[in-house]
């Protein structure tokens, strides 16, 4: 079935339909899942379990017209977990009790989406990454400034244009551009590599 089809269902409530275009968007929104909610939050919610709570969130606060499109499905999708982290992060800050954190390891099944979720900000030679990459990258996502880290994320992760970037900062397109050229710029500094030309 193509995506327009299956978007159509989808937001129709087609749970077949939602599973399909989760599957596919799954790599991306957890990484952009686990970037977004750094260690604290991961130490107390598990990064699938908030993926899918969002698009579960996703289906239920559908507009009633439904998606245009996949675009359209895919920024409603990656705001829709940005949305849950926040709410999550903001729950665990009022709760008193002081749980121990668990291990943040990685599973195979997350390594392997991960590892595709993070394609856009591998090294070109290596679009398949393995754990001992994806930890470098969220350590380095999570070393960097709250800005930053939201710009690449909606950028290069949730693969929003630079204009709905722009929408999403408040700002212009331009100085949206600008801001993700300069981000992508210290993080590659950060991970030990030649800043790429543009933000293209």
């Amino acid at each position: 079935m193509d995506t327009p089809d299956l978007v159509a269902q989808a937001s129709r409530g087609d749970r077949a339909a939602l599973d399909a275009l989760f599957a596919r968007h799954l790599p991306g929104v957890l990484a952009f899942v686990r970037a977004s909610a750094g260690a604290a939050l991961l130490a107390r919610d598990d990064s699938l379990d908030l993926v899918q709570s969002a698009c579960r969130e996703l289906l239920r606060d559908a507009p009633p017209e439904g998606w245009r499109d996949e675009a359209g499905f895919r920024r409603w999708l990656y705001l829709a977990a940005e949305r849950k982290v926040l709410d999550r992060a903001r729950y665990h800050g009022r709760e008193k009790r002081a749980d121990a954190a668990r291990r943040l390891t990685l599973s195979e099944a997350e390594v392997g989406a991960l590892s595709r979720g993070w394609a856009d900000l591998a090294t070109p030679s290596r679009r398949a990454i393995g754990r001992e990459e994806i930890e470098r990258l969220e350590a380095a996502l999570a070393r960097a400034s709250e800005a930053d880290r939201r710009v690449i994320l909606l950028a290069r992760v949730a693969g929003l244009s630079h204009a709905e970037v722009a929408a999403e900062l408040a700002t212009t397109e331009a100085n949206a551009r600008s801001a993700l050229r300069r981000a992508l710029a210290r993080l590659a500094l950060e991970l030990g590599r030649e800043p790429g030309p543009d933000a293209d």
